[in-house]
């Protein structure tokens, strides 16, 4: 690993400033993914800013009932708080489904917002990868894709974005609060991730001097009745190979509310716009949610290895569905 400085942060405006005047520092709070990629070389910055004493690791309450999660919050103690297990468990369903205990103890909100892709060629340095060197090719396209995109992706990167938690959030649209070099504001949780273009090394849009410092929930009662679901190639520690988070309430046998997102499809979490809009007012029936998510998937572009996720999707999203509007049966 290369030798580097260390800071820690004094306050969020100090990590800021140093961000702003250092082009090669980066945040450091949990480090599950940030060391691991210094330890690849597939990163190399100057210095790290340590913001893990900073006072961004509580939860609270909202203005009208919804959830201020700070940017430090473990990921186990954000699961296993009772606000989240009863008025968002889709979310708490999502992290307990990420990682292992030992790292849920370690990683943070906000650092799983930024986590980078685990493409094998992204992080190997020895391969052709956009995201990490702009330019050199993408090795996945006609190389090993099992794992990649089949939904967003481009002619320059077919990665897909690995967090659990940021596609629960995709469903409940959360508010980012970002301190930049002009000061403070919120950012939509929908308007925080990008699809890769042109440009994959970009996985986001804020700028490199911007610093998360919460996220709040709105206020949304449709999300007592939520879940998560995941599906990977062994039962502990491992990424999706595809991913559900939804919310679903019925009245008189009909859809009355319902937000979708897919993950380990594209390059950020996938919200089924498509979806939602054919099934909105509609029958809370197996066939009705099947056929919303064909016609949510009818853009989707397969590579050699991965043509499976399609109707992999499609099963378990439907399977999701059919569980929720069965449990809203029985409130």
């Amino acid at each position: 690993m290369k030798t580097f400085d260390y800071v820690a942060a004094t306050s969020a405006d100090a990590a800021v400033e140093r961000l702003g005047s250092d082009p090669d520092a980066r945040i450091l709070a949990g480090g599950t993914n940030l060391v691991d990629l210094m330890k690849l070389g597939v990163v190399e910055p100057e210095t790290l800013i340590d913001i893990g004493s900073l006072p961004l690791d509580e939860i609270s309450n909202a203005d009208g009932g919804g959830l201020r999660i700070g940017a430090t919050v473990r990921n186990s103690d954000l699961a296993a708080h009772p606000l989240v297990r009863t008025r968002y468990p889709v979310l708490s369903k999502a992290l307990l489904a990420g990682a292992s205990g030992q790292l849920r103890n370690m990683a943070t909100t906000g650092g799983n917002l930024f986590q980078r892709t685990r493409c094998g060629y992204f992080m190997d340095t020895g391969k052709a990868c956009n995201k990490r060197d702009p330019g050199s090719g993408c090795s996945a396209i006609n190389g090993i894709n099992r794992d990649m995109a089949v939904l967003g992706a481009s002619d320059a990167c077919v990665a897909t974005h690995p967090s659990d938690m940021a596609v629960a959030m995709a469903v409940l649209e959360p508010e980012l609060d970002v301190l930049g070099p002009t000061g403070r504001r919120t950012v939509a949780f929908n308007d925080f991730y990008r699809l890769p273009g042109e440009h994959p090394e970009f996985d986001n849009t804020l700028g490199r001097d911007d610093l998360v410092t919460a996220l709040t929930i709105p206020p949304l009662p449709a999300a007592r009745s939520s879940t998560y679901r995941k599906v990977r190639d062994r039962a502990s520690y491992a990424f999706a190979l595809v991913s559900v988070a939804a919310i679903l309430t019925v009245d008189d046998g009909h859809v009355s509310a319902v937000r979708i997102a897919l993950g380990s499809v594209a390059h950020k979490p996938w919200r089924a716009t498509g979806a939602e809009a054919a099934l909105l007012g509609r029958p809370a029936l197996r066939s009705e949610f099947a056929a919303a998510m064909d016609r949510e998937l009818t853009t989707a572009e397969p590579l050699s290895d991965n043509a499976f996720k399609i109707g992999l999707v499609k099963s378990v999203a439907t399977q999701t569905l059919v569980e929720l509007a069965a449990a809203e049966g029985r409130r």
